[in-house]
């Protein structure tokens, strides 16, 4: 996968799980859904998967360094 992609990958899903668990968005699309009773399980999804995406997205834009040959962050 290009480094481009898994960096969007990385910044996209790390927004969208962050609106799930910031804003009310999710909740109330799953009220209007009718599957509200499934909300307590929504912190135990979308914290993890906001680590994940944010873990990516860092991942990605390490490797983009490494490519160019910029020098690391520590020296």
């Amino acid at each position: 996968m290009p480094q481009t992609r898994l960096l969007a990958t990385g910044i996209i899903g790390f927004i969208i799980s962050m609106l799930g668990c910031v804003t009310p968005v999710l909740v109330a699309l799953l009220a209007a859904l009718g599957v509200s009773g499934s909300m307590g399980w929504l912190d135990y999804f979308l914290l993890p998967a906001m680590a994940i995406f944010a873990a990516l997205a860092v991942y990605a834009l390490v490797c983009r360094r490494r490519r160019h040959g910029l020098p690391s962050v520590n020296g």
